[in-house]
């Protein structure tokens, strides 16, 4: 939830009218998503996971590298309810600039993901690439072989890998990289009363939720090696 309300929020306050925020660009976003990751997980931490896991392709992927799948259906049933908890949070928050913005598509954009160029090959392969890199980057940042790192430390790196997955990645599909954080707050979209708000593109919405659980599949099979 609090990674939505984060994440969301930032685009909300970047791309809707009347925002103090408006059009503060592709920077603004990345590093809110990137904050609103290292804060998803302590708060998750602080109120009792021990994986804070806040995305089901990270939960899948350590599924599959310890070969325990006992986890994955509690887990995605909080990520998925706490990220449309969080796109409503989002909605009342900026509730008046809804009916200012004239743009369907960039009240969508608030809640879910696009692609720069419709071309579902592509836009596959970069959310499996951006999901793979994702992994194998939360792999290195807690294995030994990083030299170890502080308490507390681990959230503010994986908030920083996610930064760069968006700055270097992030052009091409608007790096979803989590199953939770697109289906859900695009569901909310389609049920929320959002003057004007246009279609909720259910045509692309299975690339922001496959393409993840493949990449995180890969990640799991390759940290599985690694050992």
């Amino acid at each position: 939830m609090v990674l939505i309300i984060l994440g969301s929020g930032v685009v909300a306050g970047v791309l809707l009218e009347k925002s103090k925020a408006q059009n503060a660009g592709w920077i603004v976003i990345t590093a809110g998503w990137a904050f609103a990751v290292t804060l998803g997980v302590f708060t998750a931490k602080t109120f009792g996971s021990v994986d804070a896991h806040l995305n089901p392709a990270v939960t899948l992927a350590f599924a599959i590298k310890t070969g325990s799948l006992e986890n994955v259906l509690p887990y995605f049933s909080a990520q998925f309810s706490g990220a449309f908890a969080g796109a409503i949070v989002t909605w009342l928050h900026y509730l008046p600039h809804w009916a200012e913005t004239k743009s369907s598509d960039l009240k969508l954009a608030v809640f879910s993901t696009s692609p720069a160029m419709r071309h579902p090959v592509s836009n596959m392969v970069s959310e499996i690439f951006g999901t793979l890199v994702l992994i194998i980057g939360i792999y290195a940042i807690f294995s030994r072989g990083s030299g170890g790192i502080s308490a507390g430390m681990g959230p503010f790196l994986v908030g920083i890998l996610v930064w760069a997955i968006g700055l270097s990645m992030g052009g091409t599909t608007g790096y979803a990289i989590n199953p939770a954080r697109d289906f859900s707050p695009r569901l909310a979209h389609a049920l929320l009363p959002i003057p004007g708000k246009g279609s909720s593109d259910w045509r692309y919405a299975w690339v922001p939720v496959a393409a993840p659980l493949i990449g995180g599949a890969l990640g799991g099979l390759l940290m599985r090696v690694a050992g």
